[in-house]
């Protein structure tokens, strides 16, 4: 049976991409970065400093990470909170101790609740962006447009008060979007977001109330995702990203600088026994003369100019 004519009649078909949101090319045939001091690679590590609640709703899906054993589940609760008591200053001190430029990610909910884990980061001059309100609160297709604006709206208020810093980045929790999810970031001044991860370099992103930064921050890099998701060992963990560094690294060599993007998440790899890997893969990065580490926002600032 022959199909009708509309079947393959499509409105939006078009070059590359079925929508307006962004241009679509080939990394290879974009304009050469070059990063600042002539460096090739830039490092870009984003510390998820998350809260997840006890009471978890889990609507519409549950979020990742988040409780998977019937209410109160402690010892998934405590886990995440160990990150945030714990492991957070082995992950500090890993940074300080290769000289690495961290971005924190922080829940607006944690922000409130943990206020001396925020002043130590404020203290220590670093980057923050907003994870949302809290992992439990999703942003998602058919959400109500209201009610999202609003969250994002409380979401921002709190952090931009609680850190006395501008807050221009944004990860959703779980990196979930609506299709109003940009729009309403920048209508809040957010100047770029990382929930989408199609590209191994930023790109800009159009929205009806004006452009927005993609920075691509890494699923497939990021340590939940590995060793929770892929059930990997920490071993293993450190031997995916050694591997995406050099083979980034010699790349960028030949066809202009790259970004290494690595997600962390206290919780996982700042435990003893985790902790040792995400040190040796930060000392094996730094010791390339050609790595330049850098805050997400920096990042985005060198890649504009370069445009």
């Amino acid at each position: 049976m022959t199909l009708e004519k509309s079947y393959f009649e499509y409105p939006h078909r078009s070059y590359g991409m079925d929508h307006d949101y962004y241009d679509w090319s080939m990394l290879v045939d974009r304009k050469p970065v070059e990063w600042p001091g002539g460096k090739q690679l830039a490092l870009w590590v984003n510390v998820a400093l998350q809260f997840f609640p006890l009471n978890q709703r889990g609507k519409p899906f549950p979020p990742p990470g988040g409780m998977s054993t019937a209410y109160p589940d402690l010892r998934h609760f405590t886990l995440r909170e160990y990150g945030n008591r714990v492991g957070v200053f082995r992950v500090l001190s890993a940074l300080d101790q290769f000289k690495v430029k961290g971005s924190f990610a922080i829940s607006s909910r944690l922000a409130e609740r943990y206020p001396y884990l925020v002043r130590r980061i404020v203290d220590r001059g670093d980057e923050i962006l907003c994870h949302g309100w809290n992992m439990d609160t999703p942003h998602y297709g058919g959400q109500d447009k209201q009610e999202e604006a609003e969250i994002i709206a409380r979401s921002l208020k709190v952090l931009r008060d609680v850190t006395g810093q501008r807050v221009t980045g944004w990860i959703s929790p779980g990196k979930s979007q609506s299709l109003h999810t940009p729009e309403l970031l920048v209508s809040n001044g957010i100047n770029y977001m990382c929930d989408w991860v199609n590209d191994d370099m930023p790109f800009q992103f159009r929205t009806p109330a004006g452009d927005i930064t993609a920075m691509p921050l890494s699923t497939e890099l990021e340590d939940r995702f590995i060793i929770l998701n892929n059930l990997h060992s920490e071993t293993e963990y450190a031997d995916q990203i050694i591997d995406a560094f050099d083979y980034l690294y010699a790349e960028a060599a030949e066809q202009g600088g790259r970004l290494l993007a690595l997600n962390v998440h206290p919780w996982m790899l700042g435990q003893p026994h985790r902790i040792g890997k995400l040190e040796l893969v930060l000392q094996h990065v730094m010791s390339h003369q050609g790595v330049w580490s850098a805050a997400a926002g920096d990042i985005r600032a060198a890649w504009l100019d370069a445009q």
